[in-house]
């Protein structure tokens, strides 16, 4: 049975029980938005953190459990945003409870995990979808359309070093993000991995580049960094006639067009570009109704436990290569 076989939620039909797991950066975005979404009712948050857990529930008017199995019986969907390294003992609790799950990314720590995670959601017929935000990035999805058959895409996304996401190297970190929309975008398997990176500020990997050649000739060279003193998140992709470019940071793209119709003096034909610069949105938000979407039609999740495991290889590869 796949995803799309994944049955509505005994409650659907009347507002969805949720529950957030982890009280930090992206927990608390998570508990406001299902406090604000009609058809759904927040039930609790979770957090080890007893007095983080009350602050967090507080805000949002909802119930504080310290422990995650508590919530079993109670909900039907939960966010886990608690660390990396949590991520699998939870979702394995909660997926085998027949609760639907979104987790951010990475999803787990390991492939074996991960693995693991889709069997049971796929066994329980729970959705389990996995946070890769960018995804549902305004200047990305109006671009989407337009990205068929690239060549070359390059990509960098740089941050100030904090201690969030630190529990992990900065390919699990940062990179993953543009590992996802790669592997998502590139019809074609993955044939050579070049990687190198180093430790500045923490014991792991801290900035990284990875160039990732596929077997239809396409070939990225992506960059993350955590150690930048500037912020910076941008891919460009290159293919025939076309170059197209998101800011994901600034929310805006540009689309340049080979017009051969119109060459100069010399023969060198024209280069038409479109900008557009795009409503700054709520990519969290459209993550979140994306995962009610799916619990309510029983349909695959945008962004899927596979994807997710898809882009976990692919970064634990990189990895590799760097040590």
């Amino acid at each position: 049975m796949s995803q799309d076989d994944t049955s509505p939620s005994a409650n659907s039909g009347n507002a969805l029980r949720m529950a957030v797991v982890g009280t930090g950066y992206l927990g608390r975005f998570h508990a406001q938005k299902y406090q604000q979404l009609q058809h759904c009712e927040l039930i609790a948050i979770s957090d080890v953190d007893e007095k983080r857990a009350a602050e967090i529930a507080s805000e949002v008017d909802t119930n504080a459990v310290a422990d995650h199995r508590d919530l079993i019986g109670r909900v039907d969907a939960v966010s886990i945003a608690s660390p990396t390294t949590t991520h699998f003992a939870v979702a394995k609790d909660l997926l085998n409870a027949g609760i639907h799950v979104l987790v951010e990314k990475p999803m787990t720590v390991t492939v074996a995990e991960a693995e693991e995670l889709i069997a049971i959601a796929k066994n329980k017929r729970c959705v389990l979808q996995v946070g890769h935000l960018e995804r549902f990035n305004p200047a990305l999805l109006s671009v989407a359309d337009q990205i068929k058959a690239p060549i070359f895409i390059e990509s960098h996304r740089l941050a100030p070093y904090t201690l969030r996401g630190a529990d992990v190297n900065v390919v699990l970190d940062l990179m993953i993000h543009d590992i996802d929309i790669i592997m998502h975008l590139v019809d074609a398997d993955l044939s050579a991995i070049h990687a190198n990176g180093a430790p500045i500020v923490s014991s792991a990997t801290d900035i990284a580049n990875a160039r990732l050649e596929f077997s239809n000739g396409c070939v990225a060279n992506v960059t993350a960094s955590r150690v930048s003193g500037k912020v910076e998140r941008r891919m460009r992709f290159f293919q025939k006639d076309t170059y197209i470019a998101v800011d994901f940071q600034e929310n805006n793209s540009r689309i340049c067009t080979v017009n051969r119709n119109k060459p100069d003096k010399d023969g060198v034909p024209a280069i038409d570009c479109v900008d557009e610069t795009l409503e700054k949105g709520d990519a969290i938000r459209a993550e979140i109704e994306a995962f009610i979407h799916s619990i309510q039609t029983g349909t695959r999740p945008l962004v899927s436990g596979e994807d997710g495991l898809r882009a976990l290889k692919t970064a634990i590869e990189i990895e590799l290569k760097l040590s």
